[in-house]
């Protein structure tokens, strides 16, 4: 069964209108009527005033590659954390930090943005520049030296982008970014 384009479009609008009010809710920390309606109409306003382009996800969900995604990334934000607050605590050490710029393997907008959302979160790190027409992200990277030096850091960049990639893309996209060998 076919959708119009236009409704669905809209059932789309909407479900982003109800996430909209949750985050809502769950910023306020009252469930309320009140609440719930402002929620509402703030969610309406904004998915109608605001509109964006749309992000077209061609791939799939791997369940084995998306635990292994969520896994890591779990590790590397308790490592992370851990080596920034050594940094933190270290009297008279000053860290050497470096901006760096990391081709990715994929342009699709959704990968870009999920791997520097995840290299984001990690403390260390920061994303201060996406180039989403030639897939480049520059990241500030706190201390160079113990992230294993810029080509380390350039690697755990492109790590957590295969991660992504293997956890979402479709079998032609994995195949593009010479993740998997190309079958019969």
């Amino acid at each position: 069964m076919s959708l119009h384009p236009r409704r669905a479009r809209w059932r789309t609008q909407w479900a982003t209108v109800v996430w909209l009010t949750v985050v809502w809710v769950f910023l306020w920390g009252d469930l309320s009527v009140g609440n719930v309606l402002a929620g509402l109409v703030l969610g309406f306003v904004i998915t109608s005033g605001l509109r964006m382009a749309p992000i077209w996800f061609h791939g799939h969900l791997r369940f084995w590659p998306l635990l292994h995604l969520v896994a890591r990334f779990a590790v590397d934000l308790v490592r992370a954390s851990f080596e920034v607050s050594l940094i933190a605590l270290r009297p008279g050490y000053t860290p050497r930090g470096a901006v760096i710029g990391v081709q990715l393997r994929s342009h699709s907008d959704l990968y870009l943005t999920l791997t520097a959302e995840l290299c984001s979160l990690v403390p260390g790190s920061l994303v201060v520049e996406a180039h989403r027409l030639t897939g480049m992200l520059y990241l500030h990277v706190l201390d160079v030296r113990q992230s294993g030096g810029i080509e380390a850091a350039r690697q755990a960049v492109l790590d957590q982008e295969a991660r992504v990639l293997r956890a979402f893309a479709s079998d032609e996209e994995l195949a593009a970014a010479h993740l998997v060998a190309v079958g019969p």
